[in-house]
């Protein structure tokens, strides 16, 4: 009898030690031996990667606007779980706004999961929602596992789901420290965006004007001071402006509980080189200059940036305005999913990182935002969930061959390096029928 139900043979592997050759035993799903690869552990099922392949764990993505029910003609969750296991992702936490209804309470948490049961070729947690009002349905969304709580501190593009004011922030945050929870936030200062240009019409340089630097680093310093008084677990999304680095590097030195995550497009894009009127571009935060590029990359280096995720938030083709061409009137949101393990690794390779640096900042770092005990790294005990990348492969991005419902992405005739091969969930490759499961806050 075989002491394995399937045997990985990786002569290039990303482990929590590093890069190595061994040879991986999977039994009921889990990882249940990480062996030298000379050991040949016996499998019914024997997988043996090529030398040009590496063995990567599933990545995973805590930021996906997946928008089913209500908006599914941008998005759903057969669309967007296909596209990220194409991307070598295998779980996602969906984000609580552009579905109807927004996951404001329990019983949008239970029409969601209706919607998206059977769908599913990942498995998929969910972020509650932190809008006015619903202070007393926090707990109960808590109970019911959601990963922690979102909310904005301005205007979040669509109108059920509103931004709270630094004093509803404050007494929110109370709220998820008696929890035990995380509150996760858009920062960005509506006082100094509604101060800022105006930034209509088809030039990059007058949108990117009307979402200022200084609106990232005020709103940054209000969480902060919020995070001092309540002390409630608070993470910063999409990071975009390095000029707010130094004030989160300066909490988290004074041990706040504070982590901050960017996203693919801030790492590989540059205000400079968008053209008039690409507004597949547009995204909120927007995409800074080169320098600012920089000091991104330079703070992913350093630690002082935990996480890359998509921010995947992607619209029909005609709400991105591609004919006008106008970036006031454009959807905000960067369609990327599929593309952000060969995105990120494109230029981390041409800055002397490696797979390990990629694995910590796209598995391990999503993972243990989100308290996933069981996912980000490839070791016994942990989900047998695999990526199979051949990092020397590039390819030319082709919208009509991505999984997301709409063809539409800043990608687009970008050669990229790194092709995802194969992705495995549970220990079986992700072809098919749909077999991703629904996590839950505290059990997975």
């Amino acid at each position: 009898m075989s002491t394995w139900d399937l045997v990985v043979r990786a002569p290039r592997a990303v482990t929590g030690r590093g890069e190595e050759s061994v040879c991986v035993g999977v039994r009921d799903g889990r990882v249940g031996a990480v062996a030298p690869l000379g050991e040949r552990l016996d499998g019914d099922d024997v997988l043996e990667l090529g030398p040009d392949e590496v063995l990567l764990p599933g990545l995973v993505d805590t930021h996906v606007h997946v928008n089913e029910p209500g908006r599914t003609e941008w998005e759903g969750f057969e669309t967007a779980t296909r596209a990220a296991a194409a991307g070598g992702i295998t779980t996602i936490v969906d984000m609580p706004l552009n579905s109807i209804p927004p996951t404001v309470d329990v019983a949008a948490l239970e029409t969601k999961k209706k919607a998206a049961d059977g769908k599913c070729a990942v498995d998929v947690g969910f972020w509650g929602g932190a809008v006015p009002g619903n202070l007393p349905e926090l707990r109960a969304l808590h109970e019911a596992g959601v990963f922690g709580f979102k909310c904005f501190l301005l205007d979040s593009g669509v109108e059920e789901f509103p931004p709270l004011s630094a004093d509803q922030l404050e007494t929110y945050l109370h709220e998820v420290a008696s929890l035990g929870g995380l509150m996760i936030v858009h920062a960005e200062d509506a006082g100094e965006i509604a101060r800022a240009p105006d930034g209509g019409g088809g030039r990059y340089a007058d949108f990117l004007r009307s979402r200022p630097d200084v609106a990232e680093s005020r709103a940054v310093d209000t969480v902060l001071a919020a995070v001092r008084r309540t002390g409630a677990r608070t993470h910063v999304l999409h990071l975009s402006s390095a000029a707010a680095l130094p004030a989160l590097r300066a909490a988290r030195a004074d041990g706040l509980p504070v982590t901050v995550e960017t996203c693919p497009h801030y790492l590989s894009f540059t205000a400079e080189a968008i053209g008039e009127g690409a507004t597949q571009f547009k995204c909120c935060p927007p995409i800074r200059g080169e320098a600012n590029r920089e000091a991104l990359w330079r703070a992913l280096a350093a630690g002082d940036i935990d996480s890359v995720v998509s921010d995947h938030s992607p619209c029909t083709a005609e709400l991105k305005r591609l004919g006008a061409g106008d970036f006031a009137l454009a959807w905000g949101g960067v369609s990327s999913l599929q593309l952000g393990l060969p995105a990120v690794w494109t230029g981390a390779r041409a800055r002397g990182h490696t797979l390990p640096d990629v694995v910590r900042w796209m598995a391990e770092g999503p993972a243990r935002l989100a308290g996933l005990r069981t996912k980000g790294r490839l070791a016994a005990g942990y989900d047998a969930d695999f990526c199979v990348l051949a990092p020397d492969e590039s390819f030319v991005v082709d919208p009509a061959r991505l999984h997301h419902r709409n063809p539409v992405t800043p990608y687009a005739g970008r050669r990229l390096d790194g092709v995802v091969r194969g992705t495995w969930l549970w220990g079986r490759p992700v072809e098919g029928e749909p077999r991703g499961r629904f996590l839950v806050r505290g059990e997975a």
